[in-house]
Formats: C-alpha cells, structure tokens, sequence
C-alpha cells in the first residue's frame, strides 16, 4: 500500500496557518549541538522526516536525542563516541553533510556518508571538502563516504565558492573550536546561516558577520549547550501564502519574519495581490485572476529557488505569459511536466520555463518528484477542476510538518489515503 494525496480542487482558502520552525536551520543546528559534550535543547522544532533521519545520525554517533510533541528537542552529546555516520542515513538527506564539519571540530577525525536529497541538479560536497582542507585536514572520499581526519584545525581565510549555504555553516561548525581566526569570504547571507551563528554563539562560539559577505569565526577551546528557539521557515511560509493567491482567497500566515520573504511578496504584489505585512505576519488577499510575471530565482535576499516551482503553479491560471529562470539548480524543472498533465501551459527551455496563462487546470494523477516539485502539484491540485492524486508524498513529508492538515484549516478539500498498486516512487 502507497499514501497518495487526495485534493478537491475549486476551493478558495482563507483563514489563518501558523508555520513551524525552518528545517534547513534545524538541521545544522542539531548537529552544532553536538559540538559540546553537555545537552542543549532546541524549540519549535518541526516534526517532518529529515528531522528525524538527522536524529538518527546523531545517534549512530553516540548522542541522546529526543524529540516530544511540542516541538521540544534534546540533543544530549556527552557521550559522543563514534566517527562514522552511515551511508544508510546519510544518502537520505542533503543536511547529512553537516555531521562531517562537527565530527571535524570535535574529534578532528569524520567517516560521513556521501548526503542524498533532491535530484535537482548539482550540488557537489567539493566545497566542502576544500574548505575543510584550507583549515588542515587530509580528506577524500571511500566508498560512498566522505573521509578526513586532522591533528588540529587552524583558522584560515577562505573563499565559499558559488556563496554556498551548507559550505558557509559547515565551515563555520568546523572552525569554532579551530585554532585562531577563520575568515569566510563571499560567504552565503540566508537566515540559515545567521540563525546557526546566533546558535553557536549561546553556546561559546565567537561568530561574528553572520548575514553578511564575510563570516569571522574566532576559535574556543570548548563549547556547551543552550537552549534556542529556531527560526520560522520561510520556504513553508511562501507555500501556504502562494496557495492562498493562486485560489484567488485570503490567507493570514502567523509566526513568521516578513523580511525573510521580501522578495516572494513583491511578486505576489506585482501579480495583483494585496499584501499586508506585520512584525511577524503577513496577510495575502488575491484577486480571481492573477496577472503574469517574470521570476529569476537568486540566493538571498532574492526570490527563493525553493518558491520557484509552487509560484509557476500559480502561474499556470494567471492572464499572460510569464519567464521564469532558474539560476541556482540545473535539474529544477521537472515539475513542470507534471504542471502540464494538468493542462498548464509550459515551454521548459534549458533553466527557463516559459508559462502561457490557461482558463483553467483539471485534475489528474501526478506525482510530487521532489519537496518543491511536490508543493507544486500539491498547489495546481487546489486550484484545479475535479480531483488530483498526488504520488511521492514522502519527499513532502522530509519538510512539510501537517502539511494536509494545515490546508484543510483554510478550506482545502484533501486527505491522504492509501492507494494499492501505486507504482514506486521516482528515485525509490
């Protein structure tokens, strides 16, 4: 038996969805703890698959970690004892990498599985295996695992190439008990990154540039735990506020920073919406026809990669034709084809989709290829005529905490159900 998405399209959302907290920040943030032998205790944790496969990990390397209802974490590394991180777990999700930065400082010595994820194009681990040589370590890569080990890491100054998030946070994580000062040059400015560096602060570290182009990393002799709320994910965030305005509803989403999505509300705004933000929520109220835009995708503070796919749903009915160019990822596109078995309008040349505005989507069996890819269809689906049957709802699940409940609270029609004889997921 396989778990589908049943969605009833042709209802306009309304109401108001709090999100939780960001997994792209929970992620380093769990294995940062792991820095100090003592106990830390992360808040507003979501309860989504790369949570708990990261929670695996740490505990193939000794630590403690529970996770409770409330979204209440406790990572409990005293006891960290081990260096190898299996393949098994780590090809599972991309944020595996960061076991490696962690097990680096702390032990000068990692065996970390080569990291899995989406198939959305390159995203090799080479930066940070060079970041993790320019601080002294002998690395390299055995079968299927990433491999290092140094007597003493020493600070250095150090160029992120492509202003990469995970090598930018997981030099950091190597560097805060590094001998001397680590500088990151062209380092990534996402709140990810800031959010981390804010985390390892409370627990001793001497970070300092979080945010910006150049991270200075002090390094200390030891760390120990904290207690930290985590951000609120703005990609979970965009999702609900994009579905509101492509169902043509009014859609408050709670708990959030508005300057974290700053460039998603300017496009819903160019695309006809009105758009009220506060100190910690936004409200969307969308007119029954968008108006088409253009989108190129860019690292922050530019429009997310990870709201490029569930904005080209909304596209799919909006009036005119939209460009839309991918610049981060070279395998983003495939949703697209999914978007047209809906009867979308779309013309995928290289990274550029082309999106010609139709009267109307209609239902159809597709199939979620990856988290975004899968928020797309899930959105296409809401707005569509008639039923849709989503398939691949555990890359869904990696990220998205109640993401069927949280819909059904503004007036979706959808449920999930088991389907037997569905064929198996792409990349299973």
């Amino acid at each position: 038996m396989t778990e589908v998405l049943v969605v009833q399209g042709g209802h306009r959302l309304e109401g108001a969805v709090k999100v939780a907290g960001a997994v792209n920040t929970v992620l380093p943030i769990m294995a940062a703890a792991a820095l100090a032998a003592d106990v830390s205790v992360l808040e507003n944790v979501p309860r989504c698959r790369d949570v708990y496969v990261m929670a695996d990990i740490l505990r193939s390397l000794g630590c403690q970690v529970d996770l409770t209802e409330d979204g209440r974490l406790a990572v409990d590394a005293r006891h960290l004892s081990g260096v190898h991180a299996p393949v098994e777990l780590c090809g599972r999700i991309r944020g595996s990498y960061y076991a490696a930065g962690v097990l680096l400082g702390r032990v000068g010595r990692f065996e970390v599985g080569l990291p899995g994820g989406d198939s959305i194009g390159g995203r090799p681990v080479d930066f940070h295996m060079k970041g993790f040589t320019a601080l002294g370590a002998e690395v390299g890569t055995e079968r299927g695992y990433m491999v290092g080990r140094a007597r003493r890491l020493r600070g250095v100054e150090f160029f992120v190439p492509r202003r990469s998030v995970g090598t930018t946070i997981n030099l950091m994580l190597a560097a805060v008990l590094a001998q001397g000062t680590t500088v990151l040059r062209n380092a990534a400015l996402e709140p990810e990154v800031t959010d981390t560096a804010v985390f390892l602060n409370l627990m001793g570290a001497r970070v300092r540039g979080a945010g910006t182009p150049t991270v200075v990393v002090e390094g200390v002799r030891r760390l120990h735990g904290a207690r930290y709320a985590v951000i609120p994910d703005r990609i979970e965030a965009g999702t609900y506020l994009v579905a509101g305005a492509a169902t043509g509803g009014d859609v408050e989403v709670d708990a959030l920073i508005p300057e974290h999505v700053t460039a998603l509300l300017s496009k819903l705004a160019e695309a006809g919406c009105e758009v009220e933000a506060n100190t910690d929520r936004v409200r969307v109220r969308a007119p029954r026809r968008l108006r088409a835009v253009d989108i190129d995708t860019a690292p922050f503070p530019g429009f997310a990669t990870d709201l490029h796919p569930p904005f080209v749903a909304l596209l799919a009915t909006a009036d005119g034709e939209a460009v839309v160019r991918e610049t981060i990822y070279d395998g983003r596109m495939g949703y697209a084809y999914e978007l047209v078995k809906m009867g979308a309008d779309i013309r995928v040349d290289g990274n550029t989709a082309y999106v010609r505005g139709v009267e109307r989507l209609t239902g159809a069996v597709v199939e979620a290829l990856d988290i975004r890819a899968g928020a797309a269809v899930v959105i296409a689906g809401l707005v569509a005529e008639g039923e849709t049957r989503i398939r691949g709802l555990e890359h869904l699940d990696r990220k998205y905490e109640g993401l069927e409940v949280k819909l059904r609270a503004l007036g979706a029609e959808v449920h999930r159900v088991a389907e037997a004889g569905a064929p198996a997921p792409v990349g299973a």
